[in-house]
């Protein structure tokens, strides 16, 4: 018995509907991190992107626990001297709560080409709709 490895044009891609209302956004990165790389696949193979799509709504009701919404910062750096911007995340969450997501699950996919390909397939929504119904989406509850 050999081992399987799957193959690039061989992937079938479904689509996942994540509802992140009221769950802590660190919960909901994790599950759409393993569905965009693939890893909840029997047939998941390291080296081939072979993931899903999926797609989060309700960002803007995602919790952090604790008192992380008032200490917790994000940092980026312009690339200039002395040019570091913070913004904590409560203000985060009310500007855009998409980008709070965005981060989290940008975090825990590899940086290299199979995390940036697996990146194009999210897709995230402040609020409970989206455009996808097309793709019958298949709704997780966890």
């Amino acid at each position: 018995m050999s081992t399987f490895m799957a193959k690039a044009g061989q992937v079938d891609r479904k689509w996942y509907v994540l509802d992140a209302a009221g769950k802590p956004l660190g919960r909901v990165a994790t599950e759409a991190a393993k569905l965009l790389r693939g890893k909840h696949k029997v047939t998941f193979t390291p080296h081939v992107d072979c993931g899903d799509h999926v797609i989060i709504i309700n960002c803007a009701k995602a919790v952090l626990t604790g008192s992380k919404l008032e200490k917790k910062y994000y940092h980026r750096h312009t690339g200039y001297i002395g040019h570091l911007k913070s913004v904590r995340y409560d203000t985060l969450m009310e500007k855009n709560p998409t980008k709070a997501m965005e981060l989290a699950v940008k975090g825990m996919i590899p940086n290299n080409h199979i995390g940036r390909d697996a990146l194009t397939r999210l897709r995230l929504y402040a609020g409970p709709e989206h455009k996808h119904a097309a793709q019958q989406p298949i709704v997780l509850d966890k």
